[in-house]
């Protein structure tokens, strides 16, 4: 069965920076595209950032210049580093990956999330 385990998220003060962890269980032998998604209460999920197993990144606008998503192929691992975070960037976020396992399956998975809230 695949999990996927986030962690990282917490209380930050605007301006401040967190570093989001996705680590997808052994059952994993590729991960194809990968990407970060938040809801804040009452909102709908949006996407924030991707990348693509070649390393093509593409960000929201609202994040652009601020949040840097990563992998490592060997950790199985996507990561999302945050700077200069804002009192609107408060959500809950969450990892999506679209992977094949080692039983020869593909599929998408998503974390269960990991809460960020930016507040002084």
């Amino acid at each position: 069965q695949v999990q996927l385990v986030e962690s990282g998220g917490g209380l930050v003060q605007p301006g401040g920076s967190l570093r989001l962890s996705c680590a997808a269980s052994a059952s994993i032998s590729s991960i194809y595209a990968s990407a970060w998604h938040r809801q804040a209460p009452g909102e709908q999920r949006d996407l924030v950032a991707t990348i693509s197993s070649g390393g093509n990144t593409n960000y929201a606008d609202s994040v652009k210049g601020r949040f840097t998503i990563s992998r490592d192929n060997a950790k199985n691992t996507v990561y999302l580093q945050m700077n200069s975070l804002k009192p609107e960037d408060t959500a809950v976020y969450y990892c999506y990956i679209a992977a094949r396992t080692v039983g020869g399956g593909v599929g998408n998975y998503w974390g269960q999330g990991t809460q960020v809230t930016v507040s002084s």
